[in-house]
């Protein structure tokens, strides 16, 4: 009974790393077609702006705003163990690498799957299961290029400039804690903080929201194109859309922190 037990979890397990592998592999197709596409065929710039709009402007008040409050709570949270340590001129310091580094690229990455991902896997799938795709293939227009290439460009390129802004807000704040709260002077502020931030502390923060903005347009896409089942469909792909995107991108983060870190601390 127990060997019968444990060999059906070990062929369940067994499925689920399969399944898992060759959803990464689909994913990988779909990366590469949208590249080929890219690099051989001209860009639909108003398409393209469109979806830009959607991404940048569309999400830049909420991703500010989360950006401002976390500045505050780090603030706040650091203000009540650096107080004991008679440290808190530190906090600005703490504040800017944090932000910049980790927090200001991945919550602006989550907040970006949720709001913008779900978006992109409803629109499609609702084409899918209208057959506007399938009219799409008819008139000899290429899906990928026509759908999944503008909302993959307009995510890379918006992203990092919507954590470049989100992170600043972040640091201010800050810096409205640390001035009334903590009593530091705004000059010794905005000094600590240029002074602990370094050139790498941007680029490492940057360019895991390119390939965040990647990971949202593709796994959201992937999903839309492969709904099934109507309404209902939809909505199921639209929840593992978002679920999904959240788990590629908690993985890959925690992923390029060991490699910046070994890379720059080596």
């Amino acid at each position: 009974m127990i060997q019968q037990m444990l060999l059906k979890s070990g062929l369940g397990i067994g499925e689920a790393v399969l399944s898992f592998l060759r959803y990464i592999g689909q994913l990988t197709i779909l990366f590469v077609q949208t590249l080929v596409c890219i690099s051989s065929t001209p860009l639909n710039g108003y398409r393209f702006l469109a979806q830009a709009q959607r991404v940048g402007p569309g999400s830049f008040f909420i991703s500010s705003l989360v950006g401002l409050f976390v500045g505050m709570i780090i603030a706040l949270q650091m203000a009540y163990m650096m107080v004991q340590l008679s440290a808190e001129i530190y906090i600005p310091n703490v504040i800017a690498v944090s932000l910049t580094r980790e927090l200001g690229p991945i919550l602006t990455a989550l907040i970006v799957a949720g709001r913008i991902g779900a978006g992109i896997t409803a629109e499609i799938g609702t084409m899918e299961v209208t057959e506007q795709i399938d009219a799409l293939k008819a008139f000899a227009v290429d899906p990928i290029r026509y759908l999944v290439v503008p909302r993959f460009l307009a995510l890379v390129i918006m992203l990092p400039v919507l954590t470049l802004f989100a992170v600043i807000v972040g640091i201010f704040g800050g810096f409205l804690i640390c001035s009334f709260k903590l009593s530091i002077d705004a000059h010794m502020y905005w000094s600590m903080v240029f002074d602990s931030l370094v050139i790498k502390d941007i680029l490492t923060g940057l360019i895991k929201t390119v390939f965040f903005g990647m990971i949202i347009a593709i796994v959201g896409c992937f999903e839309g194109l492969n709904v099934r089942g109507g309404a209902d469909g939809v909505g199921k792909a639209t929840t593992l859309s978002v679920v999904r995107s959240f788990i590629f991108i908690i993985m890959f983060d925690c992923i390029f922190t060991f490699i910046f870190y070994f890379l720059f601390n080596a």
